[in-house]
């Protein structure tokens, strides 16, 4: 006889980066530089202090929040956006790698044909704006 497991009543994974995603909304909602317990008390779920920190500290040594002394403790502010955090994560893909231009010509040979055209008109911006 085989048990019936629930897996609906299992908490939801979520997917690398989301929680990182989630604590930069909340401190991009924050009217200014907040706690850890702040940002704590607007995720869902019931993350344990330490996550937030862990996260907090993450993001930070990504560049992607900035802190500053509050007493014993900390008041974090969102440096960049979802978008900033994904690009942060290119950056960092690309550094890491002896060789960087394989790597960024791989990412651009596999583009998709509309990818691959705002590539180029940003790119275009950049130089227009850069002369």
């Amino acid at each position: 006889m085989s048990e019936d497991l629930d897996l609906s009543a299992r908490p939801r994974r979520r997917g690398q980066g989301e929680l990182e995603a989630q604590v930069l909304d909340a401190l991009r909602a924050a009217p200014g530089p907040v706690t850890a317990h702040w940002v704590q008390d607007r995720l869902p779920g019931d993350l344990a202090y330490t996550t937030v920190m862990t996260i907090l500290s993450r993001l930070h040594a990504k560049g992607a929040v900035s802190r500053a002394r509050s007493g014993r403790s900390y008041r974090w502010l969102a440096s960049a956006d979802a978008a900033g955090l994904a690009a942060l994560r290119m950056r960092r893909v690309l550094d890491t790698h002896a060789d960087r231009d394989a790597v960024l010509a791989s990412f651009v040979t596999a583009l998709l044909p509309q990818d691959e055209e705002l590539l180029r008109q940003l790119l275009d911006a950049a130089t227009d704006g850069g002369s």
